[in-house]
């Protein structure tokens, strides 16, 4: 009889365990279908109110009782001839996006929502701002993401980039596009050339004994290759490959920049923000938040950023990212290392 309650116990417990586990992959695979239906949702932040409330936060702060409160008057006497005028409905709007391309320009995912986003909203006299940070990458990616923001221009929209730090490559393939570039002076710009690499093992194949097959249809199927052993008329058929790609990079940015001398500036070389201007590379020398302060006083400055909805496997695995890195950090700090040993 004991036996029996025993067993009968165990089985309540296995049985709520089994329960609890498949309630959990309900809740997951629940998720995930909805995921299905919204990959992503749009964040719309209203940068000018955040910068009016830090300013009216400053002023409260800093100004005596007598400022603080001629400033409310004049502030509200400011408000009252606005909405007298209508210049709270007609004023401009400057939509900003932000960039940052990874190699592979994955980024482009959000990106056409965004400029999907910006001109469902911006009228003509609108401008849009794009922060921009890519030191390049896959011709095909940046291709695209070049393209999204061709779609800006072509709807007749000002379209103003502004680099911070880095804009080469196929990073300065889109800021090209821009009817404005302004660069930070110690940005970096350009780099309009083209480079491929990629290691050979076969000799270490040979001296191993081991064989590398490859069989192909058409001639020039594959040129290169890491494990065959490569031809000089390979090599001669990549070098020509490359030499067209830089051909149709050169005319994409001398179609959007005709002013610059393009036998001077597509030799692969970067400049820094200052040289580039001396170029022609870039418009301005100046920061996104110098020119994102020069905006506030004409124009409503609004953010547009589309989110991903990462998947479950994706967050596990950046959180195990964070915490290997915080965990390394730890460790550094409490160590007294020495980089001059």
């Amino acid at each position: 009889m004991d036996f029996l309650i025993e067993f009968g116990l165990f089985f309540a417990k296995a049985l709520t365990i089994v329960i609890a586990i498949i309630a959990v992959v309900v809740v997951v695979i629940a998720a995930s279908s909805k995921t299905k239906h919204k990959s992503g949702e749009l964040e719309v932040t209203d940068l000018s109110e955040q910068h009016n409330e830090v300013e009216e936060k400053l002023n409260h702060n800093l100004m005596s009782k007598e400022q603080l409160k001629q400033h409310k008057k004049q502030l509200k006497q400011q408000q009252k001839e606005d909405k007298k005028k209508g210049e709270e409905q007609t004023k401009p709007r400057l939509f900003v996006i932000d960039f940052k391309g990874s190699i592979d320009a994955k980024e482009v995912a959000s990106l056409r929502e965004e400029v999907s986003a910006v001109l469902i909203a911006a009228k003509p006299e609108d401008e849009v701002l794009v922060r921009l940070e890519s030191g390049g990458g896959m011709v095909h990616g940046y291709g695209l993401a070049a393209s999204q923001l061709k779609r800006i221009k072509a709807k007749g929209i000002t379209l103003t980039i502004a680099v911070d730090k880095v804009a080469a490559s196929g990073g300065y393939m889109m800021a090209c596009i821009a009817d404005k570039i302004i660069a930070a002076p110690f940005s970096i710009v350009g780099s309009i050339g083209v480079i491929a690499q990629l290691p050979n093992f076969n000799k270490v194949l040979k001296k191993n004994d081991i064989d590398f097959e490859q069989v192909t249809a058409g001639e020039f199927k594959r040129t290169l290759t890491m494990f065959g052993e490569n031809t000089d008329e390979a090599r001669k058929k990549f070098q020509s490959e490359l030499e067209e790609t830089h051909v149709l990079f050169k005319e994409f940015v001398q179609e959007f920049r005709p002013q610059l001398d393009i036998a001077k500036v597509a030799t692969g070389e970067h400049w820094y923000g200052t040289q580039a201007f001396a170029l022609e590379l870039v418009d301005e020398v100046s920061t996104s938040d110098d020119y994102l302060m020069q905006q506030f006083d004409e124009k409503q400055v609004i953010q547009f950023k589309y989110h991903t909805k990462k998947k479950l496997a994706e967050k596990l695995s950046q959180a195990a990212s964070i915490g290997v890195e915080r965990g390394v950090m730890k460790i550094m700090q409490s160590q007294s290392w020495d980089w001059t040993k």
